[in-house]
């Protein structure tokens, strides 16, 4: 068999399941289970392509609470570890992107109720409350 008919075959497998794991879900999402399923794959590229920024919003983010010597120290060993779990969540979340996960429910989020939500909080690396120098979110921004 081709690699071609290999792939084409893993594709409709896992489509197959992802729609049949959805049907056994016992919730209903508030928007479309599809916009779901390409969130969860955006956010996961995003994480995985993008992790590494973690390293410096952590550190960043101890300098502001804790001070520099604490960032120096504990703010290098944060970003790393937590540009380590960005990573890994973002290839977990591209390869499981056809199957809802327990405890990932976006109605339910305090229950173990399956569902295509982050597995890692907050959703996406950059939020709109760490916005500094107005880089990501532009219409945070305090000046017009």
């Amino acid at each position: 068999m081709s690699l071609m008919k290999k792939l084409f075959l893993a594709a409709a497998f896992f489509m197959a399941v992802g729609t049949a794991a959805q049907a056994f879900a016992q919730e209903q999402e508030s928007y479309p289970v599809w916009d779901s399923i390409i969130r969860k794959l955006g956010r996961g590229v995003s994480n995985a392509a993008f992790g590494i920024v973690e390293f410096p919003v952590q550190w960043y983010e101890v300098n502001f609470e804790e001070g520099g010597f604490a960032a120096c120290t504990y703010g290098i060993f944060k970003g790393i570890s937590y540009t380590v779990i960005r990573e890994v969540v973002g290839v977990v979340e591209v390869a499981t992107f056809l199957v809802p996960l327990p405890g990932c429910s976006t109605e339910y989020p305090d229950t173990s109720a399956w569902g295509y939500g982050p597995i890692l909080e907050p959703e996406w690396i950059i939020t709109p409350s760490q916005n500094n120098y107005n880089f990501v979110y532009p219409e945070t921004r305090t000046m017009p």
